[in-house]
């Protein structure tokens, strides 16, 4: 049995700038496991924490885009799929959108940027800017969740900075500063057709996950949706193409994998609100590369496994 992990403030607010959730969830360590620590810091996000508390994290991030040397390794890590796209250009546009958000809703912009390229943040920047204050304050409350459970998964993280292709578990740390892989995109990928038009599918969010439990594999009498760590999100774009879901890595940890789409804003009549596709990688399979698509329609979606 893995030894309980105690949290301290310290430690928290690294993951997150409320003090409130800091304070509660360095009481409620040690956690058994990474779910366990995911599941608390989720209540207490969402139930126990203030307008206040959410604000005091909000404030502790840098606006997208920022290159200040006082911006932290993981802000660093989380914005570097966007800080490595931007034109000159899309940085200035950017900038100008991020002043633009600030003196609207009073906060700085929130998103995941876990992956996503500057244009797909500047394009779901510009989205959101037309939204009611209390609308966008939720919405920012909830990317800051999405940002809290992966900084979370990295506090957990033992595994080093290069996945092992031994089964011990998921390992969501970059590697990208190493320059070591011979990949020139992620070894999971996806886009989306709509089927009903016969076109790409863009704007619609999508979610890469990866279960944390090897002792416990997902199945059909074990879906605990509590299980899966964020590896990455992003937005298809007008190819119907999501951006980067995860590091360009050799060798993909092996386990199971769950991506996830928004369909219910792209086709808010239809009858599915979101399509989940649950996929194993197996030891003999880390050097090969997964394209898992979702073609969809309003009443139906089909998938395969791509290359």
């Amino acid at each position: 049995m893995a030894t309980p992990t105690a949290l301290t403030v310290e430690d928290m607010l690294r993951v997150n700038g409320s003090r409130r959730l800091a304070a509660a969830m360095a009481a409620a360590s040690p956690f058994s496991s990474l779910a366990d620590a995911l599941l608390a810091a989720r209540r207490i996000w969402l139930n126990e924490v203030d307008v206040n508390g959410w604000l005091e994290a909000f404030a502790a991030h840098p606006a997208i885009g920022t290159t200040s040397p006082s911006v932290s390794k993981w802000s660093k890590e989380e914005q570097s799929a966007a800080i490595s796209t931007a034109t000159d250009s899309t940085a200035q546009e950017l900038a100008e959108w991020n002043a633009k958000y600030r003196e609207k809703f009073g906060f700085v912009f929130m998103i995941c940027a876990s992956g996503r390229t500057a244009p797909e943040v500047l394009a779901e920047l510009k989205r959101r800017y037309v939204n009611r204050p209390i609308v966008e304050l939720e919405a920012a409350a909830q990317e800051e969740l999405k940002i809290t459970e992966l900084r979370l998964a990295k506090l957990f993280s033992s595994e080093p900075t290069v996945p092992s292709t031994t089964n011990k578990g998921p390992n969501i740390q970059s590697d990208k500063a190493s320059g070591s892989s011979n990949r020139s995109r992620p070894p999971i990928t996806t886009h989306v057709l709509d089927v009903a038009r016969g076109s790409p599918a863009s704007g619609i969010e999508v979610h890469l996950e990866m279960w944390k439990d090897v002792s416990a594999p997902p199945s059909f009498s074990n879906k605990d949706f509590n299980g899966w760590a964020t590896l990455g999100s992003s937005i298809t774009n007008n190819d119907g193409r999501s951006g980067q879901l995860m590091d360009i890595v050799d060798n993909v940890a092996p386990g199971f994998y769950r991506i996830s789409f928004n369909t219910s804003k792209y086709a808010p009549a239809g009858f599915f609100p979101y399509v989940s596709i649950i996929f194993e990688i197996k030891e003999s399979q880390t050097a090969e590369h997964f394209h898992v698509p979702l073609l969809h329609s309003p009443f139906s979606f089909t998938t395969y496994r791509g290359s």
